[in-house]
């Protein structure tokens, strides 16, 4: 799904003409949506000041292209992950569990044929970059903040708007300036990883309009990339189109599985032996989710010891609290990559939601 534009429009498999409504699909969108309070900007403009801010990454950068008119970054307020909100809320299914391996995952896929694209427009699937989460930014400024480094944030709103940073691009594993502008913003495109036609055609139009609008700004399903192959891909999937950069192809596929298995979508038989053969490759990726690990068990108590003479051994003191200020001092630990779970992890450095830091 293309989605390019200096002020966050879609241009992708199917674009709408600014401002144009379309009078009982934008009526029912809005009202299911105002209903469920996913936002206050499904049926109006975003609010002037825009509010808090996502968790910020700690890849350190350098300094971005075109920051000088830019503030530097303000100390984040941390928020709840949108997409574990916006999935448990409204999505038919659950993430996949944690620690799902993508090919389990993909076995409990329907397999189906392409269903007719009668009906399907970009608004379907509500506003475009709304503010779901209400945490007074769009989605496109929230993705764009999750994934660039070496921000410049715009003055005045708060933390909100980028203007410059840098982007370690997925798709062609390429660094890619980003300057906010008319003739530029489009070098950095904000990518539906399942393209919305692509769902429409495979279990989409059975959503309810708050479903569609929780999936187009659901956080699983976007990634910022390169917008010259996000425009080679359209509404491509698996099996028509698939990063350049090979190595990020598992992530890709399995990224693509976890969102159609949260949104109760189907796959083709095509699409699903294309994500077959890349996962013969890794058979041990992981579906990326936001839910966490389950908690241990409670052992059963031990039985009483008997009592001995002997004086009790003094307790081992317990071990020290593990804490890592960046990827760099993981790495200088050699504790790199670090998986959740494991000391001194942190959701910081675990950028693509997969459960493994630093990697």
């Amino acid at each position: 799904m293309r989605s390019i534009g200096f002020g966050g429009t879609d241009n992708g498999e199917a674009s709408s003409a600014t401002g144009r409504r379309r009078g009982g699909i934008d009526w029912i969108a809005c009202g299911v949506a105002g209903l469920l309070l996913v936002s206050s900007t499904a049926c109006a403009r975003p609010a002037a000041a825009p509010g808090k801010s996502l968790v910020e990454s700690a890849s350190p950068g350098v300094a971005a292209p075109g920051s000088s008119p830019a503030t530097s970054r303000p100390a984040p307020t941390p928020v709840a992950a949108p997409s574990a909100a916006l999935t448990g809320a409204s999505a038919p299914h659950k993430q996949p569990a944690y620690a799902s391996k993508a090919l389990e995952v993909l076995a409990t896929l329907p397999v189906k044929g392409r269903a007719p694209k009668t009906g399907y427009s970009r608004d379907q699937f509500g506003q475009a970059w709304a503010d779901v989460d209400r945490n007074g930014c769009d989605t496109r400024n929230d993705t764009l903040r999750r994934d660039l480094t070496a921000e410049a944030l715009k003055p005045g709103t708060r933390g909100c708007v980028v203007l410059s940073g840098i982007l370690k691009d997925p798709y062609t594993a390429k660094l890619i300036n980003f300057l906010r502008g008319a003739g530029t913003s489009s070098a950095v495109q904000i990518d539906h990883v399942v393209a919305l036609s692509d769902a429409w055609q495979k279990g989409a139009q059975r959503l309810s309009a708050a479903q569609r609008l929780a999936f187009a700004n659901d956080p699983l399903n976007l990634l910022a990339v390169d917008g010259p192959a996000n425009m080679q891909k359209s509404d491509g999937d698996a099996a028509t189109w698939l990063p350049p950069s090979k190595p990020y192809r598992c992530a890709y596929v399995a990224r693509q599985i976890s969102v159609k298995a949260s949104y109760a979508l189907w796959v083709t038989r095509a699409e699903h032996d294309a994500m077959a053969r890349i996962l013969a490759d890794c058979p041990g990726a992981l579906a990326p989710t936001s839910r966490q690990p389950a908690a241990p068990e409670a052992a059963p108590p031990a039985a009483a010891a008997p009592s001995s003479p002997k004086a009790a051994a003094p307790a081992a003191p317990a071990p020290p609290s593990v804490y890592y200020a960046n990827c760099t001092a993981v790495r200088a630990a050699g504790a790199a990559p670090i998986r959740r779970g494991q000391p001194g992890f942190s959701s910081k450095f675990d950028r693509d939601g997969d459960g493994i830091g630093c990697e």
